[in-house]
């Protein structure tokens, strides 16, 4: 399995050093839930995805909204439990950060995000 790197292109940070990707249907349904804490350095990457919820959650999140090209489209600090995000009809994922994030890293509408596989420290993609 490959990591990835979340980076904001636009402003030179890096969001997340592991992000874990949620294609399927299963994959996205489940996403975050039943997990306890979110590290700092970790974040889920939803796609396809214009909405997400937070029922049953157990801790808030920040969350960005993209579109195909990566170009951010609207963000979300601490979005609490028990919420429904706007529907951004424009999106195609939406990444999902422990809250306090974006505040460490900030990140606005217009800018855009790439995601990158993450490499080995031999230079390698991680299996």
């Amino acid at each position: 399995m490959v990591e990835w790197i979340a980076r904001n292109v636009t402003r030179r940070t890096v969001l997340a050093e592991r992000v874990a990707i949620a294609e399927s249907l299963l994959a996205r349904t489940r996403g975050l839930l039943g997990t306890r804490t979110l590290p700092r350095s970790e974040a889920l990457l939803l796609r396809p995805c214009r909405q997400v919820h937070s029922f049953f959650m157990k801790y808030a999140l920040d969350l960005v909204f993209v579109d195909r090209s990566g170009r951010v489209l609207l963000t979300r600090e601490n979005f609490r439990t028990n919420r429904v995000s706007p529907l951004v009809v424009r999106a195609a994922a939406v990444l999902e950060l422990a809250a306090g994030s974006l505040t460490d890293t900030p990140t606005e509408a217009g800018d855009v995000l790439s995601f990158e596989p993450r490499q080995s420290p031999a230079g390698g993609e991680k299996a």
